[in-house]
């Protein structure tokens, strides 16, 4: 008898994965493979696409092996992955026309900055709840249209496709019989318009791109396609349907049960990123950037969205650049050896700030350093500026009108109990660490079982539970003390000469 899985692929801005949930949306087995960045130039960072493919077929095979299982187990697929990343292909060869550009690739500034200078920066603002900022991906699609020979010619003649990550996996999944994206991945390519909820073909138009690049729009609980043979042995006689399709915080806001007006959760993750569902209309708020988070049966519903840069990934940093930890875990140790931060503030602005500060400009420093300053107020540091960005986010949601009563939070930093105490202190409010902390995979999941009748799309509600809630017991007064030094310190960043690459 066989047995009864959702498959689902979550492919990250450095590891990609393949996990298997039950009927019950337990995960019952997990294969994953690190993918690694390329440096093509300073600021340029790039993916090899077909790697990326690769360490997914890899993936999915392993996890069907781990369990004994067969096309014929599989009921459904879901795919979630990194955002605004963009590749381009040929429709005929199947293969990329150049590297995938990264989210936080410098590389199409140029053409950022010649837009802003023509007056574009308001029309991306009111019509994509977006900004003209190379974080997203119209920049990637002009800047692959002038810089890769006959690129342009070629789109014109409707031989090349484009989309982002979700839809080269969709295409290379489906054997090539799928170009469609769902509307929160396309949310944040600066090319939906988020009032008319469809393809801005007038502004992508104004920005000298090729509409027939683009690929079809899709609710995230559609019929994407169905798994390849080529793929999963057996997948042409037992049709496996790709049933969801979801950014990668689309779907942590989803499977953290944030369903509702108000509903808000922060995923520590390589970047940081606090979202919060808003509702049944964009609200486009300063600071923020406004996204659809899914859309459900022709129902959409928006969120609001605080991306920190560098959140998880800076630990790392000071892992394996600087040396100073000989693991991510010693960090809190270290954190809770001391009995403050002796005054030292790290601003990890490897790439610039994100929201709400958008300056891309600022670069990476440490503050604050005396004789008697150690590595442990170095790691201290680094594990406090996860949780000031965080709350200087919140606070900007605040002021935007919305009320965040508590924080749900995902990821795999959250692991360390120092870090989400402190977060809890420095928000002033409770901060919700569910049992399952990877709730990803687990939201993309979810959708596409429901989609395939295993269970309703409320129920994931239902399987939501509180492993520990930290209550915060700083006082005002520290708090505050602790937020001005870390906006003393952001602006000291701001006030370093640019950054030259």
């Amino acid at each position: 008898m066989a047995s009864c899985y959702v498959l689902a692929i979550d492919e990250g801005s450095s590891s990609t994965r393949a996990i298997l949930f039950d009927e019950n949306g337990v995960a019952q087995a997990e294969q994953s493979q690190e993918i690694h960045a390329l440096f093509p130039q300073p600021g340029w960072v790039e993916l090899d696409p077909v790697a990326v493919w690769q360490a997914v077929r890899t993936t999915i095979t392993g996890v069907l092996a781990q369990r004994g299982a067969t096309a014929r187990d599989i009921v459904a697929a879901g795919i979630t992955t990194h955002r605004e990343t963009i590749i381009m292909w040929d429709r005929a060869t199947g293969l990329p026309i150049h590297n995938a550009i990264m989210w936080s690739s410098k590389q199409t500034d140029e053409i950022i900055g010649r837009w802003s200078a023509s007056g574009m920066d308001q029309e991306f603002r009111s019509r994509t709840g977006l900004r003209n900022d190379s974080f997203f991906s119209a920049g990637k699609v002009a800047w692959l249209l002038e810089n890769v020979p006959g690129s342009r010619s070629k789109a014109q003649r409707g031989e090349l496709a484009i989309g982002t990550m979700d839809s080269w996996l969709l295409y290379k999944l489906t054997g090539g019989a799928s170009h469609a994206t769902d509307f929160s991945a396309a949310s944040r390519t600066a090319l939906l318009n988020v009032n008319s909820k469809d393809w801005d073909w007038e502004f992508i138009d104004m920005l000298g791109l090729e509409a027939s690049l683009l690929p079809n729009l899709l609710d995230s609980n559609s019929h994407f396609g169905d798994v390849s043979g080529t793929v999963i042995e057996g997948a042409d006689d037992n049709s496996i349907p790709i049933l969801s399709v979801l950014g990668d915080q689309m779907a942590g806001l989803f499977g953290q049960a944030c369903l509702d007006k108000g509903d808000a959760k922060n995923t520590y993750g390589t970047a940081g990123v606090l979202t919060v569902n808003v509702g049944a209309a964009p609200q486009i708020m300063e600071g923020m950037s406004s996204s659809v988070a899914w859309s459900l049966d022709g129902e959409m519903t928006f969120e609001a969205e605080g991306v920190v840069f560098f959140s998880g990934k800076t630990i790392a940093w000071l892992r394996d650049n600087l040396g100073i930890l000989s693991s991510s875990e010693e960090s809190a140790q270290l954190a809770q050896s001391i009995p403050d931060n002796g005054g030292v503030y790290l601003v990890p602005a490897f790439s610039g700030l994100c929201d709400p500060y958008w300056d891309r400009n600022v670069r990476g420093t440490i503050l604050g350093l005396q004789l008697d300053t150690t590595r442990a107020h170095i790691a201290r540091a680094g594990i406090e500026s996860m949780a000031y960005q965080t709350a200087v986010n919140v606070e900007t949601l605040k002021s935007g009108g919305l009320e965040i009563p508590a924080l749900k939070i995902d990821g795999a930093a959250v692991s360390n109990d120092w870090l989400c105490q402190f977060q809890a202190d420095i928000l002033g409010i409770p901060v919700q660490r569910p049992t399952v902390v990877e709730r990803t995979a687990l939201g993309v999941a979810h959708i596409a079982g429901a989609a395939a009748n295993l269970w309703n799309l409320n129920s994931i509600s239902e399987r939501w539970e509180l492993e520990r809630e930290f209550e915060p017991t700083m006082s005002h007064d520290e708090r505050e003390n602790l937020l001005a030094g870390w906006s003393d310190a952001v602006t000291a960043s701001q006030s370093l000469p640019p950054r030259r690459i």
